[in-house]
This record gives C-alpha cells, structure tokens and sequence, in this order.
C-alpha cells in the first residue's frame, strides 16, 4: 500500500488535532488558556520541552480537565508524525489518549451533552485511529473513526456556530467523498458510514482555517494537503506552506510542502533553494528532519543537477536517496527508490555507460511498478534514454 493511501484512510478516520470548544467553553480560565495557546504554537514549531512546561502547568492547576493531558499527548503525535518509522513513541501516546478519554467519559457521565467531554473524547479516538491507519491496522482505525464521528457530529448540534468544531466536520465530509473515488477498495467500509460532501467539506475546512480560535493551523494544513494531491492547486498549496512555514519555521513537514508545491509547479530554482536548505538541517540532524527527510531532499537535489546536465553531481545525490532507501524500506520499496534508480540508469545512458545503464533498468523491473517505471524500463532496454 501506498504511503499516500495510508495517510488519507488514517486522515478518515477523523484526525482531530485542535477540535476543541470555543473559548469560553474551553477551561474558562484565561491563564490556563494562555498557556494552552503558547503550547500549541510551541507543538507546530517542534519546541516539545517549552510545549510541554506549558501543558504541565495546566495539568497541574486542572488534573481532572482533559485539555492538558491532550494536547500533552499532542506532543506525542508531532514526535511520532516527523519520525515516522520510529515506533518507540507509539505505546506512551495511545495510553496518554486512554487517560484523556477516561477524563472526558467521566464529565459525560455527568452530563451527555458537555462539549468539553464530547470534543476531547472525539479527538483522542481520532487521534488513535489516525496512528493505528499509519500502522496499517486498519480494523482499530476504522473502529476510531465510527466511534468519534458521532461525537462530533453531536457537538456540532449542540454548538453550530463554532468555527473550531468545522475542522473534524470538514475533514470527514471531503475525505469521506474523494476516498471512493479514488481507491475502490475502500467502498465497502464506506458503507458503514455517513456519506460525505467535497465541495462542503473544503468550505468548512476554510471557514475553520480562517476563522477558528484553536483549528485554524490544522485545518490550513488539511486544505493544503488538499490542495496538493487532490486538487490540483499547487499555487494554492504553495501559499499556504509558505504561510505555516513563515509562522512556524522549525517545522519540517511545512518545509517539505514548499518543497512539493514548487516541484509540481515547476519552479526549480526555488525548489532547489528550499531542498539544499532541508539538506542542511537533515545533516545537522535538526528536530523533525529526519533520514526520511534526507531522503527527499536527496531525490530532489538530484533532479535538479540532472537537469542542469550535471550528471557527477546528479549521481552523488540518487546514490544517497538509494542508500537510505535501503536502511528506510523495511516493509516494502518505496517511490524514492524506485525512481532513484531509475534515474541512475537514465544518466548512465546519458554518460555512455551502456552496460551501467541496462543494469539498472534490469533491476527497475524487479521492484514494484510506480509511476510507470516498468514501462519506462522496457522502453530504454530497446532504446538508450536521451535528453530531450
């Protein structure tokens, strides 16, 4: 399965990071309001100890509100999403996510229809089914997703007029609408579920990202990733990268979409700006730029001295994004190294290295197919691949 795949079936099972009631809902405490607002900015620039002696100060005046304790487990999750292979952080965030749903079972107990108990009970399951669909337990992600949509949906009754509660709305209605169409093979789970609306989820995933208290960087984020391998939109991709990553220019995975934006639309010499930069703090082994990260900017660095007809330099680079490949693909060849082998026979050709060349292809045809490399393969065994 796909990386893309699984992160937009984790994406359906109702990823809710900052789905939480409106201010005077939230605590009611502007102090213990602060210093939950200077932790979620601390989380999305990758500052985990500052995020955390701020989460802590509200656990600590408020140990029985599940606010804190979640978005302590946040911390977990922005460990766990920029370090993607490393499972080490996974067991600590599912029972960190266990303590907030007891919290929030417990006020609902009291009362069926407390927003505070119904919003965090809802992010937490969504929380855990997004990392059981990136482990690739589908049954438990699934499970997640049933469970929290009525909470939410529930919430949203109670409170319609509440920006922050459209992000896990909006994601579910546009994810739960393009799913189908694209992988098939998803249909029959959709049939336990309600249908979704694209066009009212990008609506309400815009109404959240300009007009939330708490969601508005998620959901800018979910219409940015949107944007980028759903729609179409790269202009737009692009404008909201550079927007998260201005505010929040530790983050890698905003870095990365500047990156991708200007890959699709084309602009190379920007491209090749913000990947040397990734490069940079890949080497330096800076918070969230991780091998994976290396990797990328390898491939992409890559790309960028084969088209400048530097083919040394070029090499040096599908090398590396190969090597890492090799320490990375554990469960399965991923796109990288596919295609950076495919490269590498491709400037083999265009060296003159005939036997090099076929060698490679050869060893293209033995991977799985991904972006019609077989076909590509096949077509320079007959003929040596040339420059246009």
């Amino acid at each position: 399965m796909s990386d893309l795949t699984k992160i937009i079936f984790s994406l359906l099972t109702m990823g809710i990071l900052s789905n939480t009631p409106s201010h005077s809902q939230w605590i009611g405490d502007s102090t213990n309001e602060s210093h939950i607002s200077r932790g979620i900015q601390y989380v999305y620039n990758l500052s985990f100890d500052s995020a955390k002696t701020e989460f802590q100060t509200v656990t600590r005046l408020r140990p029985d509100h599940p606010a804190g304790h979640f978005f302590l487990a946040m911390i977990e999750w922005w460990r766990i999403i920029t370090d993607m292979e490393n499972t080490a952080h996974d067991d600590k965030f599912y029972r960190m996510l266990d303590k907030v749903i007891d919290l929030c079972e417990k006020r609902l107990d009291k009362d069926k229809n407390d927003l505070t108990g119904l919003f965090f009970k809802g992010g937490a399951l969504g929380f855990q089914g997004r990392l059981y669909g990136n482990r690739e337990d589908w049954l438990k992600a699934a499970n997640c997703g049933r469970e929290a949509l009525p909470l939410v949906q529930k919430a949203y009754k109670l409170d319609p007029n509440n920006s922050d509660i459209l992000l896990g709305i909006g994601i579910y209605n546009y994810y739960a609408a393009i799913i189908p169409e694209i992988y098939p093979w998803v249909k029959p789970l959709m049939l336990l579920i309600p249908k979704g609306d694209k066009v009212k989820g990008l609506t309400q995933l815009r109404e959240a990202s300009e007009k939330a208290k708490y969601a508005n960087i998620e959901a800018t984020y979910f219409l940015m990733q949107a944007s980028q391998y759903f729609e179409g939109r790269y202009s737009q991709a692009l404008e909201l990268a550079t927007k998260l990553h201005y505010q929040f220019p530790n983050n890698s995975l905003f870095h990365k979409y500047i990156g991708r934006a200007n890959v699709s639309l084309g602009n190379w010499e920007e491209m090749h700006h913000v990947y040397l930069q990734i490069f940079d703090r890949a080497k330096k082994k800076q918070i969230g730029y991780d091998l994976s990260t290396e990797r990328e900017a390898n491939y992409y660095l890559g790309l960028y001295e084969m088209n400048s007809n530097k083919y040394t330099d070029a090499l040096q680079y599908f090398y590396k994004s190969d090597e890492l490949s090799r320490l990375l693909d554990k469960k399965e060849i991923s796109g990288y190294m596919v295609l950076s082998n495919l490269k590498i026979g491709m400037i083999y050709d265009l060296q003159g290295k005939r036997n090099l060349a076929i060698t490679q292809y050869k060893k293209i045809l033995d991977m799985k197919d991904y972006q019609d490399s077989h076909k590509q393969a096949k077509q320079f065994l007959k003929t040596p691949f040339r420059s246009s």
